[in-house]
């Protein structure tokens, strides 16, 4: 459970900077942010590039998948080595 949890969290960071970072960039550019130097960004073109955009979470949070699991693979760290 912790390692999924682990690997769930970092999935959640990274989609959460995808998102940021999109928007930071999409919404200024629909807005008409840079329309003064001819960079403008139609709705139609936005709703693709948020459609991409959930496209791209999805499949980030696929990754998870891989994850391996099984008991076998976990190394245990005897009690007596860890820090009090």
């Amino acid at each position: 459970m912790i390692r999924l949890s682990q690997a769930s969290y970092r999935k959640m960071v990274q989609n959460l900077a995808w998102a940021t970072g999109y928007n930071v960039v999409a919404i200024p550019l629909a807005a008409g942010a840079l329309a003064w130097a001819g960079v403008t960004l139609a709705p139609a073109v936005g709703g693709i590039l948020m459609s991409v955009s959930t496209v791209v979470v999805a499949l980030n949070a696929q990754v998870l998948r891989r994850v391996d699991l099984r008991p076998e693979t976990l190394t245990v760290v005897p009690a007596s080595s860890h820090p009090t």
